[in-house]
Formats: C-alpha cells, sequence, structure tokens
C-alpha cells in the first residue's frame, strides 16, 4: 500500500492506482458494513444528557489532550455555535463507551455565520462557493469531529492529528483496514447523512489537506475553496454538494453510509418514537 501511495501522484498511471486504492477501501468498507452494528452504533445526540456527555468527549480531545481550548471547570466543551448544530456520536456497543462524534452546525439567518464564515473569511477565495451565495437554510458546517484516545490504538492512528479525524498516510499498509481509520470516516458519514436527511445540501468545513485528499480516495470530493491557513495546524476551506456522494462514493462506501443512515434515522434508536428536534424548531421525521 506505501508503494501505492507513492505511485498516486504519477502523472501517467496516478488515476489508475487511485482507482486501485480505491478498490481495496471500498472492499474492505463493504466488509466492515456487514458487521458494523455489532460493534458500534451511529446516533442522534437528541437530548440534554446526551448533548452533556458529547460536550464532555469534546472537552477530553479539544481541552485535557490537544489544548485547542482552555480546560474548563464543567469539564465540558461547548459554545455558541452548539445551540444551532445538530450532534451526532458513535457508541461501541461492547463498553458502552462514545468512540467518537461531530456536529452539524445549521444556519436560519444572515446573522447566524458558519465559523467559516465567522473566523476564517480571509481563506474563502472560491467566490463562486461561498456560503452567502446559497441560502442559509440549505448551508451547515462539519465541526469539532473528536475520537477519543483510547480508540486510537492501531500504530495508523498514532499520530497528531488523527484525534480530529486527520490520517496518517506514511503509516499506511495493507494489513491496517487499507488505508482509513474507520470511526473518522464513519463520521464524516454521519455529517453527510445529517446533511442529506436535513436538506442542507452545502456542506462546508476546515480541515487539513491530506485528510481532503485521504478522503478522496472512497469517493468523498471536497473541493478546496482557498489557500492553507494556520487555524489549529494547518488546514483549509473546502466544500462538498452530499447530494454527490451517492453518486460518486465507492460501493462499499456506499453500502456504509446507508447502515449509518438507518442507524441514525430508525425510529427505534431516537429518544422519540416519531421525530428528532433540531435547531431552529425544526423536527427530522422518521420515515
Amino acid at each position: 500500500m506505501k508503494r501505492l501511495k507513492a505511485l498516486a501522484d504519477k502523472p501517467i498511471i496516478g488515476g489508475v492506482v487511485k482507482k486501485a486504492m480505491a478498490s481495496l477501501a471500498s472492499n474492505d468498507a463493504k466488509t466492515i458494513s456487514e458487521h458494523f452494528s455489532q460493534y458500534l452504533k451511529p446516533q442522534l445526540a437528541d437530548t440534554e444528557l446526551l448533548k452533556h456527555e458529547v460536550y464532555k468527549l469534546r472537552h477530553n480531545v479539544y481541552c485535557e489532550e490537544l489544548h485547542f481550548e482552555d480546560v474548563k471547570e464543567t469539564h465540558e466543551e461547548c459554545d455558541d455555535f452548539d445551540t444551532r448544530a445538530i450532534h451526532c456520536f458513535v457508541r461501541h456497543l461492547s463498553s458502552g463507551a462514545m468512540a467518537g462524534t461531530v456536529r452539524l452546525i445549521t444556519s436560519a439567518l444572515g446573522t447566524e455565520l458558519l465559523p467559516i464564515e465567522q473566523y476564517c473569511s480571509h481563506a474563502l477565495t472560491d467566490e463562486r462557493l461561498h456560503p452567502k451565495d446559497f441560502a442559509r437554510h440549505e448551508i451547515c458546517e462539519i465541526s469539532r469531529l473528536a475520537v477519543p484516545a483510547a480508540f486510537r490504538k492501531r500504530e495508523v492512528d498514532k499520530f497528531a492529528g488523527a484525534a480530529t479525524g486527520a490520517i496518517n498516510e506514511k503509516q499506511y499498509s495493507e494489513t491496517e483496514l487499507r488505508c482509513f481509520p474507520y470511526i473518522a470516516v464513519c463520521l464524516y458519514l454521519s455529517a453527510a447523512a445529517m446533511s442529506l436527511k436535513t436538506k442542507r445540501f452545502h456542506v462546508f468545513v476546515m480541515m487539513e489537506p491530506r485528510l481532503a485528499r485521504s478522503l478522496s480516495f472512497v469517493g468523498i470530493m471536497f473541493r478546496q475553496l482557498g489557500d492553507t491557513i494556520e487555524f489549529h495546524g494547518k488546514r483549509a476551506p473546502y466544500y462538498v454538494d452530499s447530494r454527490e456522494l451517492r453518486r460518486t462514493l465507492s460501493p462499499g462506501y456506499l453500502k456504509l453510509l446507508q447502515a449509518i443512515e438507518k442507524s441514525l434515522f430508525d425510529s427505534k434508536t431516537l429518544s422519540s418514537t416519531t421525530s428528532a428536534q433540531l435547531p431552529g424548531g425544526n423536527v427530522v421525521l422518521v420515515n
């Protein structure tokens, strides 16, 4: 796999190599999705109790481990964006512990800026794909992805950045799940599922370019909207239309997305038997 990575950027054979790598990753994803529900369960944090559990996990990663934010007396990391965010997490079934979390920040008004607009507007240089170009109720931002240390035991995950979903391209091998830390990928697909369900199709995110490049191997085709800047590490603004994922995802990952959607939106997984309350009074109906 390391040899394939080295060939992926070659001008002539690079495209063929990338397809081969995508095929390997897709095959593993298909296998993972078939056993997915035995080990991990994505869920909406649709109660105050679950949200507080999410905030504690984020505090552990963002404040205590990474020191991106100051340690809080409450041992909960939260901010003003949480009141208009849809929160999701992955539960490790055998231990009951949260294995990761992510949020999807929404906007209903022009005064409700996304974090990428509020803090990184200078990095948004592609005027054709700017949050202001879309209806506010159709945009969102992936944010606060966190994977606790207990679920980063593999050699491929032991590096700076893995806590927030980054991928260490230098550590790939054929025996390490064909390139990808599946909890982090599961969280990105969960965010995509929430985007699709709520019809907030225009998705923005600040991420490391190497992560965007790696996610492209499985068919998550983020488009870079500006230069890399210093923002808790080297990050750049990216965009994807979540509706495109059903076309661009490799078969194994499409199957994994479908399993995640079923887990998130099956009525049996929600605290309410008919709906989940979302920011701004919106409701996700369970079909």
